[in-house]
């Protein structure tokens, strides 16, 4: 006797959430053929079985229902499941084109719920379904907000902005404990993979130039890791000139924001992304220049052309500061840029330059320097100032 097909409207008013993972594109379709007119749609299909250690971030959005192609990779299937049921709280259910009993024990152990043999009804897939609506929590956990991002602008070329957003994401990292993200925006000749010492594959200009397909899981294989634990978007290794659309940089700075807690912007002196949503979305905006009369004079004009309906996220970084410098004092530099500085980095040449031949981040290492970044990325991150010992080049606010 065969059991009767449920009726699609017994999964109730509320739509399940569901994504859908599986390497093949063909076995995967099925699956989202057969949901096709359920009261359950396909919310995200991951192409590729995704990292293991990025199964928690996958899980802020919180779905409803994981569905998982077992058949590609089994026993890599079976540490994800795992993964995800140890992880989160959605029901999980593989599919596979083979009845192996000893296979499906070790799926429910791993916590699958169900275990789908393809090919597959619609019936079968809406009593799946339902058994998953009865198990849904009644409470969803509120959706994670986007991420704060910070932007480093320069006054002027060789003003420091690398070096000072290199060093400050690799702190904001360490010191704030969350997932950190860094954009080598500063297209075509960007190097923050040369001072962090990594080699990237892929680069901001392969996103860019992917915008229509980019989402979380085509982002997360272009970016490589530093061995701090921060993620970078390098620019690329070779001279790539490029159009750099608006809205491609918005989707981009979008999808980055959703997937992590902080997204650190190297922005070189690329004045043309005032075009983009960078500097409105921005939580702070740092503006890098020297006690030089051309850099303070290039500041005052930035300040007055684009940052006056943004001044409360502005914030002035004197960098390479020597007090006294070139006779001009410290009324003379708060009048040319409109305001006090925020952050005095102390000129320390010897050891910003050993470290940038050693590909060492500067705040790796205990110095003058590294102090003051440490200090702007745990004002960043709401953490309080830390009490370490001040030298003469201290920070002040």
């Amino acid at each position: 006797m065969s059991t009767p097909t449920q009726d699609p409207d017994a999964l109730g008013a509320n739509v399940l959430t569901i994504a859908l993972i599986g390497p093949d594109q063909q076995r995967r379709g099925a699956v989202a053929i057969a949901l096709t007119g359920l009261q359950a749609g396909v919310t995200r299909e991951f192409s590729a079985y995704p990292e293991l250690d990025e199964v928690p971030r996958m899980l802020e959005d919180s779905y409803d229902v994981m569905i998982v192609d077992l058949d590609s990779n089994p026993e890599y299937a079976l540490d994800l499941v795992e993964t995800i049921c140890s992880t989160g709280s959605p029901t999980v259910m593989v599919y596979s084109a083979h009845t192996d009993s000893e296979l499906l024990v070790r799926c429910m152990r791993a916590g699958a719920r169900e275990f789908l043999t393809q090919p597959f009804s619609t019936g079968t897939i809406a009593e799946a379904m339902v058994r998953a609506s009865v198990r849904r929590p009644t409470a969803r956990p509120p959706k994670k907000t986007a991420g704060r991002l910070f932007v480093f602008l320069g006054a002027k070329g060789g003003s420091g902005v690398t070096t000072l957003a290199c060093n400050f994401a690799v702190s904001l990292a360490a010191e704030s404990g969350q997932n950190t993200l860094l954009i080598d925006l500063h297209l075509p000749l960007g190097d923050a993979a040369l001072d962090l010492g990594i080699t990237a594959q892929y680069s901001t200009v392969n996103a860019l130039q992917n915008a229509s397909r980019l989402d979380s899981n085509f982002l997360s294989r272009l970016l490589t890791k530093h061995s701090s634990g921060l993620s970078v978007l390098a620019a690329p290794g070779k001279f790539t000139p490029m159009q750099t659309n608006p809205e491609e940089v918005d989707k981009l700075l979008t999808i980055a924001r959703q997937d992590f807690d902080y997204v650190v912007v190297d922005a070189g002196t690329r004045l043309d992304l005032a075009d983009t949503t960078l500097f409105d979305q921005a939580s702070t905006i740092y503006l890098i220049t020297q006690v030089s009369i051309p850099e303070l004079r290039n500041s005052n004009r930035l300040v007055s052309e684009f940052f006056t309906k943004t001044s409360s996220k502005l914030e002035i970084v004197l960098n390479r500061f020597t007090p006294r410098s070139l006779g001009v004092d410290e009324e003379h530099i708060t009048k040319a840029l409109t305001r006090p500085a925020t952050w005095r980095v102390p000129n320390d040449y010897a050891t910003a330059r050993r470290t940038q031949n050693t590909a060492t981040p500067l705040s790796l290492e205990d110095s003058p320097i590294s102090r003051v970044i440490r200090q702007m990325a745990r004002a960043a991150s709401g953490l309080p100032a830390n009490t370490e010992k001040k030298k003469r080049f201290g920070l002040f606010r």
